[in-house]
């Protein structure tokens, strides 16, 4: 039996009110609502944490949970969504070059629309360079989106992404427009999950696109973009802070203290930080309550 889709507490999770017709327009609205709610984050790897791909594990954690998650998670949330409003839609993997540009392996997920004899590419998956608006499957024109500035070369078989960075090009990733299947997904998800050379298992990032800026993590440091202006980055100090900045700034629920705040203080110390002593017994104040 096929899993059910949650239409309803996907758009209340991002904010949605709006016609569901599968038009370009609603493309649109879901594809700059869906990074400014729902962060791309990896505890659940970088704790050792299963990352689970059935879509009744993603609607739990990323919906019913208020977590957030990685490509996968994200790009087959959206694929089940649009699919059931009616879009047609595939999903395709992508080599990411942003960090690696001779790399031959393809661990990125994202998904081709069809829509009116044209094809659009979307991706709310992709970290601190989450695209907030569908790209055309058009090569050598430069695309707006509510953040940056995107464009698509190539194409004959393998198209480029890349992003405007000031006045450069940088490759963000390259793709082939053929569907992949599950089977491919969740190969490339046990990479990513559980082999210690993923870079998921290695350092936390997490990340948020709301309207007009940008909110990265990266392991303790905070960094703020808004356009037009320099980033604003702040090392954070201690586990209470970064449990802070988790649920407020990025608006995420968290796994269990008893796994999260050790990892948590362990980033700390490798980044030179001493942990805090807690305050006297008389003084502790109320207690957190847990997300």
């Amino acid at each position: 039996m096929s899993q059910k889709v949650n239409l309803n507490a996907y758009f209340e999770r991002i904010g949605f009110a709006g016609s569901i017709a599968p038009t370009l327009a609603t493309l649109e609205l879901l594809h700059a609502l869906h990074p400014a709610a729902i962060a791309f984050e990896n505890l659940n790897p970088l704790l050792g944490l299963p990352v689970k791909l059935d879509l009744a594990s993603l609607q739990s954690k990323l919906l019913t949970e208020r977590r957030g998650g990685y490509c996968y998670e994200h790009n087959l949330l959206l694929m089940a969504m649009l699919k059931d409003l009616d879009f047609n839609v595939r999903g395709l993997t992508a080599r990411v070059l942003w960090n690696d540009p001779d790399t031959t392996q393809s661990h990125h997920m994202l998904l081709a629309v069809d829509i009116n004899s044209s094809t659009y590419i979307a991706d709310v998956g992709f970290g601190g360079l989450t695209m907030t608006a569908p790209l055309k499957l058009k090569a050598d024109t430069e695309q707006t989106t509510p953040h940056e500035n995107f464009r698509l070369t190539g194409g004959d078989p393998e198209w480029l992404l890349e992003a405007k960075m000031g006045e450069a090009w940088r490759p963000l990733y390259a793709f082939e427009t053929s569907e992949k299947t599950m089977a491919d997904f969740e190969e490339a998800n046990r990479f990513l999950a559980n082999d210690p050379a993923s870079p998921m298992r290695s350092e936390l990032r997490v990340a948020l696109a709301p309207s007009g800026k940008r909110l990265t993590l990266k392991n303790n440091r905070l960094t703020t973009y808004v356009e037009g202006s320099e980033p604003v980055s702040q090392q954070l100090s201690s586990v209470a802070e970064m449990r802070e900045v988790l649920t407020t700034s990025f608006g995420m629920a968290l796994p269990p203290a008893d796994l999260l705040d050790p990892k948590l203080a362990e980033m700390l110390a490798e980044a030179g930080i001493a942990p805090q002593a807690p305050p006297p017994a008389d003084d502790m104040g109320p207690e957190v309550a847990e997300n």
